[in-house]
């Protein structure tokens, strides 16, 4: 390589910093908000519903199919087929349930409270729409890399749960990586990442349709391959609350 070509490089550089030094966090959301299909396009979303297989976890390499919905304003229901029955676990904007007859539990359950907040913060949009209407804080803290490629490191703070980061891809301003909440594991708390990849363009809005979950510290991480999404599918509202189902109940399509 020789003087002029790293010359060159190096001017590059420098001009990517400063570029990335004058947006600041709210274009930074502006810019992710567009690259997701715009605002005007989720507003229109009232329910969506997505399903796909999930990894079960363990040594072997068993997928499980699932099925989630989501309607406004937090509502949710998550449902997983494991060895021919349906598990669920679902949140009526107010109070949750689940039901895991796998673990051969026959009875409706609530939440617990860490269960009931996490739930509370399901939310259709992607983290960054609507954040300052929201109550929401955003800062910058800088430049990152995100599996080799350069990110926009951000800090959203909530109104209704703690402070987390989020990193925006630099050339698509999508979501390329999401701090979860911490897991206890061996009574110590783990850094919990969550990466969003392979976006796919739905009648005008846009989605990951892999999520990768790791854990610090933990060889293994889990991932939700979604192959399916459905926009403003019929969702009763009795669908998010509690209700007897038996172990056979085949699955919602």
């Amino acid at each position: 390589m020789n003087t002029k070509t790293i010359v060159a490089l190096g001017c590059l550089a420098c001009s990517f910093h400063l570029d990335a030094a004058e947006l600041t966090a709210a274009q930074i959301a502006a810019k992710n908000v567009a690259a997701r299909g715009g605002a005007q396009a989720w507003h229109a979303i009232n329910g969506l519903s997505m399903s796909g297989e999930m990894d079960a976890g363990g040594t072997q390499d068993v997928k499980l199919p699932f099925l989630l919905s989501l309607k406004r304003p937090n509502k949710s229901r998550l449902e997983i087929n494991v060895a021919d029955k349906v598990a669920w676990q679902a949140y009526d904007g107010k109070q949750g349930y689940k039901y895991r007859p796998f673990l051969n539990r026959d009875e409706v359950e609530p939440f617990n409270e860490q269960e009931a907040k996490s739930a509370a913060t399901n939310e259709i949009d992607s983290p960054l729409m609507d954040y300052a209407s929201k109550g929401s804080k955003l800062e910058l803290v800088g430049l990152d890399k995100v599996e080799g490629k350069a990110a926009y490191k951000l800090r959203l703070s909530p109104k209704a749960r703690s402070p987390y980061h989020v990193w925006v891809d630099a050339s698509s301003f999508l979501e390329v990586k999401v701090e979860g909440e911490p897991r206890k594991l061996d009574s110590r708390m783990h850094p919990v990442m969550v990466y969003y990849r392979d976006y796919k363009t739905v009648n005008g809005v846009t989605m990951p349709q892999v999520l990768e979950t790791a854990v610090q510290g933990v060889a293994q991480t889990h991932k939700i391959k979604i192959t399916s999404f459905k926009l403003n599918p019929p969702l009763d509202d009795a669908l998010f609350a509690q209700r007897a189902i038996s172990a056979t109940e085949p699955r919602t399509n």
